[in-house]
């Protein structure tokens, strides 16, 4: 027996067209909002916030040594707390506010009800959205600065840094890049989601900031074990996984856009680490985990400028060159050059942000699709990969692939120099209040020495030997039980 779907009910005409009630619009649902992709970009900005409360948070914490886990820690929750509040009293009216020279908006709040429940300048859905989701992006920014300077920033330096930094240079790499009123946002650049803004901005900051603070104590920099393991593959794996929302919300919209974001950016991420363990198997005969970790991340930075942007067998293209390019400056590379290894870079942001978001954006300059870019920003005229310029031949698509091309190298030029410069006068400032670095005793000592806390309670019953005044990386002993146990030295 065959089976005929029914036939779909005519619509009658002749009665005017109403909508459900749970549609209608009123002041809580004006008609310019989308209801779907405002609820979209709440979930994808609060993924992205997961990538740093908790998830870079427990990635800092286990990756350190044992002494430094909670200081590393509270840094990232620190600066959280300290851009939320700098952005609604002025960063994000800097970064995507009116025009106050073509690199920089102007200061304002954006905390009044009648601005934040205005329509945003990009997507259906109100202020309020958007600037969560573009502080969340602010914020990571920040908590990956902390990376570089892990193990010896002084806390009351870090304090000022944040703050001064997110004011001085990173609202003027997205007013410039992400504004629709931008210098390099008008020329055409393709940044979808951060490759230039957040994570070349980060790595080269990153590294500056460390130069300026100086090096771990040798013994740290010799042997830094990370003190959990587990607990930094916890981290990663929120780093991961809220991926999705750093690149899937980028469109402002729940279209087929973000959908292929998504997919691509994991495609990358995988290809990438692999590539990264395959060759440590290769060349160190060890699968090493921390290894896996850093090419999951370069992979992720990859992408990052161009995940809605490219194709699939592009993104896989790309997680092979950033599982690889980023290995070798860091094993090759940054070993063979003393003056690579004179700046202290705790998490290795050079490799893993800076060298992988200047990959990333070369990459899109040659992958990106036309038809793709047109989804995202709504024009065919100057968006144009080089490799699709150069498959149609004609004089005109060549010249536009190679515009790209050279608009994509100026970015990368103006973030690498705007963010040494802008970081090393915010360093020097800061140096001028209190010192960037800690006392040498509290770098001998660590956590309880800086904050009077420690991560890990696990000597018996939980107290110490009556003679120390510290605990260390080297006198973590466990109080004798009352059993008469001997003490056992915790590593």
């Amino acid at each position: 027996m065959s089976f005929s779907p029914p036939s779909p009910p005519l619509l009658n005409l002749t009665q005017p067209f109403a909508f459900p009630p749970n549609l209608l619009p009123d002041d809580a649902s004006p008609e310019w909002m989308n209801k779907a992709d405002n609820a979209w970009q709440l979930v994808a900005a609060t993924l992205v916030g997961l990538q740093s409360v908790p998830g870079l948070i427990i990635l800092y914490g286990g990756a350190v040594k044992k002494k430094w886990a909670v200081n590393s820690a509270f840094m990232a929750l620190y600066a959280f707390a300290m851009v939320l509040v700098c952005w609604v009293c002025w960063g994000y009216r800097l970064s995507f506010g009116d025009e106050l020279i073509p690199i920089w908006g102007k200061p304002n709040a954006a905390v009044e009800q009648k601005y934040l429940l205005e329509q945003a300048f990009l997507g259906m859905f109100p202020n309020a959205t958007m600037v969560f989701f573009q502080f969340v992006f602010a914020a990571i920014t920040l908590i990956l600065i902390a990376g570089a300077v892990l193990g010896r920033m002084n806390f009351y330096a870090w304090m000022l840094f944040v703050p001064l930094w997110l004011t001085f240079s990173y609202t003027i790499g997205a007013f410039t890049i992400w504004s629709t009123k931008g210098w390099l946002s008008k020329m055409g650049i393709i940044d979808y989601s951060g490759g230039y803004v957040i994570h070349l901005s980060s790595g080269v900051a990153g590294y500056t900031t460390a130069y300026w603070v100086g090096p771990r104590l040798q013994i740290d920099r010799e042997k830094f074990p990370p003190n959990n393991i587990i607990l930094m593959l916890a981290g990663a794996g929120l780093l991961w996984m809220g991926w999705t929302g750093f690149n899937g919300g980028d469109p402002y919209v729940a279209s087929a856009d973000a959908s292929l974001a998504v997919l691509n950016t994991h495609v990358c991420a995988a290809t990438s680490l692999l590539t990264w363990l395959i060759l440590d198997v290769i060349f160190f005969k060890k699968p090493s985990v921390i290894g896996a970790v850093q090419g999951m991340i370069t992979g992720l930075v990859c992408i990052t400028p161009a995940a809605g942007v490219v194709q699939g067998y592009a993104a896989i293209a790309m997680g092979i060159c950033s599982g690889s390019i980023p290995w070798f400056t860091m094993m090759v590379v940054h070993r063979k050059f003393e003056i690579l290894q004179k700046v202290d870079d705790t998490m290795a942001v050079l490799h893993t942000h800076a060298i992988a978001g200047i990959l990333g954006g070369i990459l899109t300059g040659l992958f990106s699709e036309p038809h793709l870019c047109k989804l995202f920003y709504g024009s065919t005229s100057k968006y144009m990969g080089l490799f699709h310029g150069l498959h149609l031949g004609t004089s005109e698509s060549i010249h536009w692939g190679f515009r790209q091309m050279g608009i994509q190298l100026l970015g990368i030029l103006f973030v690498v120099v705007l963010n040494i410069i802008m970081t090393s006068l915010v360093c020097l400032f800061v140096q001028i209040i209190v010192p960037l670095r800690m006392s040498d005793e509290e770098l001998e000592v660590g956590d309880e020495a800086v904050h009077g806390e420690e991560a890990y309670a696990i000597w018996g019953e939980g107290d110490r030997l009556e003679n120390q005044r510290y605990s260390s990386y080297y006198n973590d002993i466990e109080s004798p039980s009352k059993a008469g146990v001997s003490s056992i030295e915790m590593t």
